[in-house]
């Protein structure tokens, strides 16, 4: 049996899988699977032309589902998650060494964007507070980046350099046991088709009594952005806003996840009228919807 099961969920990632592929190929002991979300570009011709296992959606079932149906394809005992759009620079050896711990239920090692830095605030983050999703979504991250919440959410007084326990390495480059992954009952499949299952994933393992290590001595390159990047304008702030009151709802306080609701509904209104002057009526359409969906899930009535 193999150690290492690496898995790779795809949609539309043509231009990047060969890539990723190649850079798992010598990976001693590992089976790889790519699971693709009924891509039509050239994505599983790539996949296919490497002589990798395939299992092709004939639909798109979501991220989550995507996880799932790979870890449930394979057999080894620990599984790497990997984006199409992430390259391994060096082996798995660091990472697969933290779980010499019992205690370790995951890990997650450096990832290295295009310009070459290490993307610190996104590769380790500590898992989201109510305060932390309402500075998000009312867009004071963004404004005052350097404020106390955002920066104890995003991890920044950490060293990228030094392996530390966090909360939530990023679901880009990944490594859990499977024995967590069957006691947890997978990835959370309501959280279609993208955006936060990975932390739900996260949270619900250090809830188990689990610890997730970061260790950067294994480090890929992450192009970040690739997959979702083709989901269209409007219908992606749907799924994005929808998938982190999902999470609110799951992990926090009936009175804190109000206080997320109004916050996005609040921070959409202010997207729109900032949004006008470029986009038109278009926008207040977008966030409009947004609006709805936070009071759809406010009032109870979210499915």
């Amino acid at each position: 049996m193999a150690r290492v099961a690496i898995v790779v969920v795809t949609y539309q990632s043509g231009g990047v899988i060969g890539s990723c592929l190649d850079s798992v190929a010598g990976i001693p002991d590992a089976e790889v699977v790519v699971v693709d979300n009924f891509s039509q570009d050239a994505t599983r011709q790539e996949v296919t032309r490497r002589d990798v296992r395939l299992i092709a959606n004939e639909h798109n079932p979501g991220f989550a589902a995507a996880v799932n149906q790979g870890v449930q394809a394979t057999e080894a005992p620990l599984i790497l998650l990997l984006n199409p759009d992430a390259r391994l620079e060096n082996g798995l050896e660091a990472l697969i060494a933290c779980f010499a711990d019992p205690e370790t239920g995951g890990a997650g090692g450096l990832l290295i964007g295009d310009d070459g830095k290490p993307q610190t605030g996104f590769m380790a983050r500590n898992l989201p507070t109510p305060a932390a999703l309402a500075f998000e979504v009312l867009g004071i991250n963004r404004l005052w980046p350097g404020n106390p919440v955002n920066w104890h959410y995003r991890c920044l007084v950490n060293d990228p350099m030094v392996s530390a326990f966090v909360d939530q390495p990023a679901g880009a480059f990944f490594l859990f046991r499977r024995s967590v992954w069957q006691e947890l009952g997978g990835f959370d499949e309501r959280f279609r088709p993208v955006w936060f299952e990975d932390v739900d994933f996260c949270a619900r393992l250090r809830a188990a009594g689990f610890r997730i290590r970061y260790e950067p001595a294994s480090r890929a390159v992450h192009e970040g952005g690739h997959s979702v990047g083709k989901i269209p304008d409007g219908v992606r702030e749907k799924y994005w806003y929808g998938s982190l009151l999902k999470y609110a709802a799951k992990h926090h306080h009936p009175v804190a996840f109000g206080v997320v609701c109004l916050s996005v509904a609040v921070g959409a209104a202010g997207r729109a009228v900032i949004g006008f002057p470029r986009g038109g009526l278009r926008v207040f359409g977008v966030y409009g919807s947004v609006i709805r969906l936070a009071f759809v899930h406010l009032t109870g009535r979210d499915s």
